[in-house]
């Protein structure tokens, strides 16, 4: 437990979450998929983790947003606090035999939880569960992803889907000051007494759900 406070020190304080996706100038340039790489940072602007996606070329521009990856997550001191393992999945809607499943280490090794995609003909929606694979939160998108440069918000819910207790945003205008404007591309929203742990597979939710519904966009970078 102890180990885990240190690792996460950060992130326990923190009810405002940015995530910020830094654009490769060979990808921009060539149109060609590189490795993804964001910065994790505080409402202040400050950073305080860096990710990095680790997969190779072949996987990434073939499989593209069903490949499986692995996203390290490192401190400012270099040292990795969080790790987010996706496997290869099928990414329809009409196929609710192999739904998105997403496990969140921390620290790397130890599960923290999993985010569990459940099967709707319209809306997004997943399952947020502990490191014992029971329920604690629902998240929920809108009906349209595509928000025409406005922000599009995936509600977190209680486990009974009425009380939104946050949200998980994209194309992030005017969450936090206008020092950011549309620079972050998503913002993550929660209760400050949160388990830290369930936090880290939250940041983790949001990896999935840029991959799913936001891979091909550079609306907001």
């Amino acid at each position: 437990t102890h180990h885990l406070v240190c690792c996460l020190f950060f992130l326990k304080q923190m009810d405002r979450i940015i995530i910020h996706q830094q654009v490769e100038l060979l990808e921009a340039v060539l149109g060609r998929e590189t490795s993804s790489k964001y910065e994790i940072k505080n409402h202040l602007g400050q950073r305080v983790y860096f990710a990095v996606e680790e997969n190779d070329c072949f996987n990434r521009n073939l499989c593209s947003r069903i490949r499986s990856f692995t996203i390290r997550i490192e401190d400012n001191t270099g040292r990795e606090v969080i790790r987010v393992i996706r496997p290869l999945r099928c990414n329809s809607c009409c196929c609710p035999c192999f739904l998105q499943e997403l496990e969140v280490q921390s620290p790397p090794g130890t599960i923290a939880g999993y985010v569990v995609q459940n099967w709707d003909p319209f809306l997004p929606k997943f399952t947020v569960q502990n490191e014992s694979k029971e329920d604690v939160l629902k998240i929920i998108g809108p009906y349209a992803t595509c928000g025409c440069f406005d922000d599009v918000d995936f509600e977190v819910k209680a486990l009974n889907e009425m009380t939104t207790i946050g949200k998980i945003s994209k194309y992030w205008s005017g969450f936090v000051n206008n020092v950011f404007t549309n620079t972050a591309n998503f913002g993550i929203l929660v209760p400050v007494d949160l388990d830290v742990r369930i936090k880290a597979v939250m940041i983790g939710a949001c990896f999935l759900i840029d991959l799913m519904f936001f891979e091909n966009s550079l609306d907001g970078l």
